[in-house]
């Protein structure tokens, strides 16, 4: 545990932690830009959920020894990873069980002082159905790929927190 205290306190898990989320956001931009697998409602809020675990690694990474800026890395960490869990478990729902009745909107549900899907079309704007599995590895569809990685996320970032609450050395 006192190994997970010091760790989060090191600049370069952060950087760690951006850059598995970058590798992940650069993927599903190859899918939509190259492989033209249109992404849906519910693929743009997962996108976002996954630039909020970029965002922590980049946070916590700024200064990591500094009290402040680490907790705040870990709240936007926790909900980030929480958040894209359940939308991943949603959007798994939608293509596991196909209902008329039962469906993701089309046009996603921005604030309307930030239409990211106005400003940045090429990243944020749906164009896909949230039922259509159109790529699979393994048996697994995109959703359930997802799922994998925000619980691996969610975990981590379990495991690291409660090593914040271990302890430090006084002296060595």
């Amino acid at each position: 545990m006192q190994y997970l205290n010091e760790l989060a306190t090191k600049r370069w898990p952060w950087l760690l932690l951006a850059f598995s989320a970058f590798c992940l956001e650069l993927t599903a931009l190859y899918f939509q830009h190259v492989m033209k697998l249109e992404p849906c409602v519910m693929c743009i809020y997962e996108r976002i959920a996954m630039l909020g675990i970029i965002a922590t690694g980049l946070l916590g990474a700024i200064k990591p020894d500094f009290f402040v800026t680490r907790w705040a890395a870990f709240v936007l960490w926790g909900v980030s990873a929480y958040w894209g869990l359940q939308l991943a478990l949603e959007h798994v729902e939608y293509q596991m069980n196909p209902s008329p009745f039962y469906t993701c909107d089309f046009i996603p549900n921005f604030p309307e002082w930030m239409p990211l899907h106005q400003w940045v079309p090429w990243l944020f704007n749906p164009t896909g159905d949230c039922a259509d599995i159109v790529w699979q590895f393994f048996g697994y569809s995109m959703p359930q790929w997802l799922v994998v990685c925000f619980a691996i996320y969610s975990v981590i970032f379990l495991v690291v927190l409660l090593g914040q609450f271990s302890r430090r050395k006084c002296c060595d």
